[in-house]
């Protein structure tokens, strides 16, 4: 889910170019040896996603195949489902995960990063907040994780955004492909099915083709995906974003659970006001695409509001520890109690 607030827009390069950089008129990370390829040359950053697409044939060839097979629908055993602002990492020796997958990216996008060597994978679901720094995280996760791994290479997937009206999908994608130009190794970018390359029209309208993928760790398989169910704690994750929580990792793969770490439950003053009001206002307020976010966007949204109406009865994080789950043996969460 995507909201208005100052949160969703993408955010803008913090960091200063070089004297160089400035002078000859490249980036940064131009200047730093251009890590990121296709076919196996490095890339020269577009000023334009559309310029991007139109400079690779194979990489709209294979958005085509992406968009053109239908998505599967994801049941929980062996799945970890990421929302907004959340990534996590895994390795296909993990016993209680097989499957990253996230849903509802309308100018979000998701980006999946594998080395192929260790089958080390990881999946986030990027909005634009702090985009650099998440993908040098989701970086380091994967590269820690391949630790001892002589042979095989970086692949990176990027998928989801649209034509939008504000440009946030171009933002982010021309963010997106920086931020991995800039990483301390080579990275291959094999998927490419962003903004432009996820566009249809229906109506006059733009709308983004595919909202979810799926990764399966085990194989390296992405595909469009389905997620009948979204937790744990959808509600409890889903507010910590609408808070204004900063991406994280929700994933230790090494003992095999998954952790929310504290933040504090703030009341929403206006949350009964929003409970009253009426599909399209909450729609055209909290969205930054309103006319194209699927239908149970705003049963999510009002789902929030009611989470941040009144303070749980339980401490959400007692004696402030995160809260931990680990997958049963049919393969569903179930959250581990911390001893007081």
């Amino acid at each position: 889910a995507e909201r208005r607030g100052g949160s969703d827009t993408a955010a803008l390069p913090t960091d200063p170019p070089t004297a160089a950089a400035a002078w000859t008129g490249a980036t940064t990370a131009e200047l730093c040896g251009m890590p990121l390829l296709v076919n196996n040359r490095p890339v020269s950053l577009p000023s334009s996603t559309g310029e991007f697409s139109e400079r690779y044939s194979r990489l709209k060839e294979g958005a085509e195949t992406l968009k053109s097979k239908p998505a599967i629908k994801v049941d929980p055993p062996g799945l970890l489902y990421i929302q907004q602002r959340e990534f996590a990492a895994t390795v296909p020796q993990d016993g209680s995960v097989s499957t990253l997958g996230t849903e509802d990216a309308t100018t979000c996008q998701v980006v999946v990063l594998r080395h192929t060597g260790s089958g080390a994978t990881a999946l986030g679901h990027l909005d634009g907040s702090d985009t650099a720094m998440t993908v040098s995280k989701m970086f380091n996760a994967v590269q820690s994780l391949s630790d001892g791994s002589s042979n095989g290479r970086y692949e990176v997937h990027l998928v989801g955004g649209y034509i939008d009206e504000q440009s946030l999908s171009h933002r982010l994608t021309l963010e997106l492909l920086e931020a991995f130009n800039s990483q301390s190794e080579n990275i291959h970018l094999e998927t490419y099915c962003v903004t432009e390359l996820n566009d249809t029209m229906k109506q006059n309208v733009h709308w983004p083709v595919i909202y979810g993928i799926a990764v399966n760790v085990k194989t390296g398989e992405i595909f469009q995906a389905t997620f009948p169910d979204r937790g744990p704690d959808e509600d409890v994750r889903a507010a910590r974003t609408f808070l204004g929580g900063s991406m994280m990792s929700i994933y230790d793969a090494k003992a095999e659970q998954m952790q929310i770490e504290p933040y504090e439950w703030i009341p929403f003053p206006t949350a009964e006001f929003w409970l009253q009001q009426p599909d399209h206002r909450i729609l055209e307020y909290f969205s930054t695409s309103p006319i194209v976010e699927p239908p149970h966007f705003v049963k999510h949204l009002k789902n929030i509001f009611q989470f941040l109406t009144t303070a749980p009865e339980e401490a959400l994080f007692p004696q402030g520890q995160s809260r931990t789950y680990k997958k049963t043996a049919a393969g569903f969460w179930e959250r581990i109690h911390h001893a007081t």
